[in-house]
């Protein structure tokens, strides 16, 4: 392997031990102990459309035990070959009538060529820097989804307008593309914040910013994406109809992994909405047909990921909103099934808002069924958290569900007026200045 460059080199390998390029990945992050390593980042390698940077080839050399030097120096030939290239192209020779050009003015054109290449070389961001920022947005959208926001934004904020300033400089294009696609996730999860706080308008924002990110990086997969956070700035913002649309358009891309379930499941939950129970239950049954069809998990965890537990509980919304004892039973299992995968997830998987939406899903469903007692334990996991991590959505969900206890059926009961106090508590509390930043990201 004397001679072998590091693309062919990992391929063989990886081929020897008969891995996929996921399951080099998966070995690759569980020796770091994150997840920012994917398939695809291990397909590059191995076309050498970019290089392992010394510290992902000490955990390259751990994965296929290696000596860490055989991969230096593979890398070393890639980079002898790049750049022994234009040594290698045959010119056609000069016609014999050619002219004689002055020396003087071959320097001068020769010195602006040497300009050109030093401006090549002024570039605010490697391979290193790159890789770096992929691998924080990956730890950010997994763990978003179940700490405090808080801890969240302001390091969002951060990176994401860094971002901003590396793209206002030089890189190669191929980097240039890969900041613009880092771009758009870091403008996808500043409108995840502005959704979570209720600045619809913000998050609206964010999310055109974050389409334009993918459009210049030219990312089918992050371009649906952002359609299905459109659509919630829709749905939450009352424009079901908008919502339905908005989700239609992103199943227009081309896009792999969960997605498709995602909006499919966002296009069911407005559709029952607005009364189109048909429209609803076709989608629910396109959703489960995306999941069928996933392969492989996708590129980014955490909120750009549509996990089987978050189907589960948009199931359980859009059921309750089709009506009819049966759909409420069936949108009872939905969201037990959604709490019992999550709650046997790993810690950063465990979708917070998610798991309060299902447990106000099962409440509501009991409600219907005139369970008043079930109802209650449902809700006490909602009532008895902290007003920090209560979500705008959630606070809507809950004033709703103290509209639904108003109704005529409930009655002026000890208990009704009791649970409509602790809804209308946990409201107030929630939506106090205190328990959101002072200041919205920009």
């Amino acid at each position: 392997m004397g001679d072998t460059g590091i693309g062919a080199l990992l391929i063989r390998l990886r081929t020897a031990r008969g891995w996929s390029q996921q399951r080099v990945a998966d070995e690759y992050n569980a020796l770091e102990g994150r997840s920012a390593k994917t398939g695809k980042e291990i397909g590059r390698y191995e076309r050498e459309a970019r290089t392992p940077v010394p510290y992902a080839r000490t955990f390259l050399a751990r994965v296929f035990a290696v000596d860490v030097a055989l991969l230096d120096h593979a890398v070393a030939v890639s980079k002898r070959r790049r750049d022994g290239m234009a040594g290698e192209v045959e010119w056609p020779a000069p016609a014999p009538e050619t002219p004689c050009v002055p020396v003087d003015r071959l320097s001068e054109d020769a010195a602006r060529s040497a300009d050109f290449a030093r401006f090549i070389a002024q570039r605010n961001a490697d391979e290193f820097v790159v890789e770096q920022l992929e691998a924080d947005v990956c730890r950010l959208a997994r763990t978003y989804v179940s700490h405090p926001l808080l801890e969240q934004h302001v390091e969002i904020k951060r990176l994401r307008n860094g971002v901003f300033d590396l793209l206002r400089g030089r890189q190669h294009p191929r980097q240039t593309t890969d900041l613009y696609l880092s771009a758009a996730r870091l403008c996808g999860l500043s409108a995840h914040v502005c959704l979570d706080l209720g600045d619809y308008d913000s998050a609206a924002t964010h999310a055109r910013t974050a389409r334009a990110c993918a459009e210049a990086a030219g990312h089918e997969g992050m371009l649906a994406w952002v359609r299905a956070v459109e659509s919630l700035i829709a749905y939450w913002t009352g424009r079901y109809e908008q919502a339905a649309r908005l989700a239609q358009a992103g199943l227009r891309h081309r896009a792999s992994g969960s997605i498709g379930a995602r909006l499919a499941s966002l296009e069911a939950r407005a559709l029952a909405i607005v009364g189109d129970s048909a429209g609803a239950l076709a989608s629910l049954s396109n959703a489960e047909r995306s999941r069928e069809a996933v392969s492989g998990r996708d590129e980014v965890p955490g909120v750009f990921d549509f996990p089987v537990a978050k189907q589960f509980a948009y199931a359980g919304t859009t059921l309750l909103a089709v009506g009819g004892q049966d759909h409420t039973q069936r949108a009872i299992v939905s969201a037990e099934t959604a709490i019992r995968l999550y709650r046997s997830a790993d810690g950063d998987d465990q979708s917070v808002g998610d798991l309060f939406a299902s447990h106000l899903d099962l409440a509501h469903g009991h409600l219907l069924l005139g369970d008043l007692d079930g109802a209650e334990e449902m809700l006490r996991f909602v009532l008895e958290a902290p007003p920090e991590r209560i979500s705008a959505s959630i606070v809507r969900r809950l004033i709703v569900l103290g509209g639904e206890l108003e109704g005529s059926q409930y009655g002026v009961a000890a208990q009704v007026v009791r649970l409509r106090g602790r809804l209308q508590h946990t409201v107030v509390r929630a939506s106090l200045p205190a328990a959101h930043p002072p200041e919205l990201p920009t």
